[in-house]
């Protein structure tokens, strides 16, 4: 049996033994599931090279890239050059053309890749002097990157957009004009304050639900240029409201890293498609998980996936925007990287018993692929913090 000792809230020390199962990893092909299920997938930065990590990042692309393979080979769809990517938050948008660019020629070489780029504004700089126009000028050109390397867009919120706009009606004139411009429909992504203070107050209103009423009339006006919209609330009932109001064929991706099971799931009146951070992490549950429900099987469905919402909500707890240290835990501890360290040193920006107690619940959602190495490199970790 394997076991190890893991602080406890209260400073001690406690044997802990694992004994989660881990589900297994079974390829599958995207339409085996009855949903579009997208992974927003994280960078593996390079921990040997000579840099300044908070200035310069340095990306271990042949890693990056081959956990992009992993995503599909499992019928998930990834999200490229988000903000589970650290996007703005670590990596620029010079490092995210040469992310899009190398995940466009690996998605080139299969039949099966499904693949969608963040398009945003995050190389203009916000400030008293940004007006609206140099916001849609900035969209334009990452669109026009995205698009000039054959991708579909993924049409991020901006922060640039927030200072600069006076009103709701700045929105409608930045959305309208890029969505005019599109080569196919996008997916918007509307992303909380609780993942990016700077966004507070996104659409023009103060309220969530005042924003939702901008944000729907800039979808009605421009339907046929979007294909969905994710939102990151973290409140599946601010989704469910809105998903219920969309135009008839635009999609509702959730963002929604604490309800996901449910929303994927639906009611009678819809459900919600996934564009998920916490998919990177438990990507062969969700794969399974999707599966199961396009057998028809919802119990499956529910026994694979619900376990592992407990693990999502502590990674993505308050401070929500360190969610990102917790995904790329979870990929060291299951081998598929071989270090824990992050672009901008973003590793420390959770403590020990947080990656202890998220080390508990990766055990009890059954997504720690091999308990014993996982044990062992989690000792490392402990043994790094004075843990011996």
């Amino acid at each position: 049996m394997v076991e190890l000792l893991l602080p406890n809230p209260d400073r001690t020390l406690t044997t802990y033994r694992l004994s989660g199962t881990p589900i297994p990893f079974e390829k599958h092909a995207a339409s085996d599931f009855p949903r579009i299920a997208y992974a927003a997938a994280h960078v593996v930065a390079d921990p040997l090279a000579s840099n300044d990590p908070w200035l310069n990042p340095a990306i271990d692309w042949d890693t990056t890239l081959k956990f992009r393979h992993r995503l599909w080979d499992l019928g998930l769809g990834v999200a490229e050059a988000m903000d589970t990517a650290q996007r703005g938050m670590g990596l620029t948008w010079t490092d995210a053309q040469e992310l899009i660019r190398r995940a466009q020629a690996e998605a080139r070489g299969r039949s099966d890749a499904l693949i969608a780029y963040g398009a945003g504004t995050d190389h203009l700089v916000p400030g008293p002097n940004v007006t609206v126009d140099d916001v849609i000028r900035a969209y334009e050109e990452q669109v026009g990157f995205v698009e000039g390397q054959g991708g579909r867009v993924i049409l991020m919120a901006s922060r640039a957009l927030v200072v600069a706009a006076k009103s709701p009606d700045d929105y409608a004139r930045v959305y309208g004009r890029i969505l005019s411009q599109v080569k196919q429909p996008v997916i918007l992504h509307w992303l909380g304050e609780m993942f990016d203070p700077a966004l507070e107050g996104y659409w023009g209103r103060a309220t969530h639900d005042e924003a939702m009423d901008v944000c729907l009339d800039v979808i009605a006006a421009h339907a046929d240029k979007v294909d969905g919209i994710k939102i990151s609330l973290l409140s599946k009932e601010k989704e469910i409201a809105m998903r219920r109001r969309l135009p008839a064929g635009v999609r509702m991706y959730t963002g929604d890293d604490f309800n996901y099971a449910e929303l994927i799931a639906g009611d009678e009146q819809g459900h919600s498609d996934a564009l998920l951070g916490i998919f990177d992490a438990i990507a062969p549950a969700a794969s399974a998980a999707l599966a199961a429900l396009g057998r028809g099987s919802d119990n499956e469905f529910f026994e694979l996936l619900e376990p592992t919402v407990p693990l999502s909500r502590h990674i993505f707890q308050a401070p929500t925007r360190f969610y990102k240290t917790g995904v790329v835990f979870l990929a060291y501890l299951n081998g598929l990287q071989d270090h824990f360290t992050m672009i901008g040193g973003q590793q420390s920006t959770r403590s020990l018993q947080h990656l202890s107690e998220l080390f508990r619940l990766a055990d009890k959602a059954r997504v720690l692929a091999d308990p014993a190495l996982a044990a062992e490199r989690m000792k490392r970790v402990l043994a790094v913090h004075g843990v011996v």
